[in-house]
């Protein structure tokens, strides 16, 4: 498994990334009916149905509902799928501000939805807390 795993350099190393854009969680039945599932940032398969991640103007282009807007921030560790504590970690500093987040642990790295008008507030929450690591 490659990644990093200590917790404390991945404190140190993670580099919050605001990308640019909005984004919505829509559920579909099925993948069938998506018109183009390039355009899906990811899905996730559940029980009641399937939740797809795409921007804003793609789920408005495709007529999908949808209730929460979203920013997404990639923390540009490399961090393995085995390391301990980081969702704790920023989770925990997010919780300090308030700020709801919904995480995608991908195989590089982890994802942070929050809502888009507190976007700004995670990114100083996810610095200071990069910052509090620092030796």
């Amino acid at each position: 498994m490659s990644g990093e795993k200590d917790l404390a350099l991945l404190i140190q190393n993670m580099e919050p990334v605001l990308n640019t854009g909005e984004y919505v969680f829509c559920t579909v039945e099925t993948l069938g009916g998506i018109p183009d599932i390039e355009k899906v940032l990811f899905f996730f398969r559940e029980n009641e149905a399937i939740t797809i991640v795409v921007e804003k103007t793609i789920a408005d282009e495709w007529n999908m509902d949808y209730n929460y807007i979203s920013s997404w921030i990639t923390l540009t560790v490399h961090s393995s799928l085995e390391a301990v504590g980081l969702t704790a970690a920023f989770a925990n500093a997010l919780k300090k501000e308030n700020i709801s987040c919904n995480v995608v642990a991908a195989y590089f790295h982890d994802h942070i939805f929050v809502a888009e008008k507190d976007a700004e507030r995670a990114m100083k929450a996810l610095f200071s807390l990069r910052s509090a690591q620092q030796f």
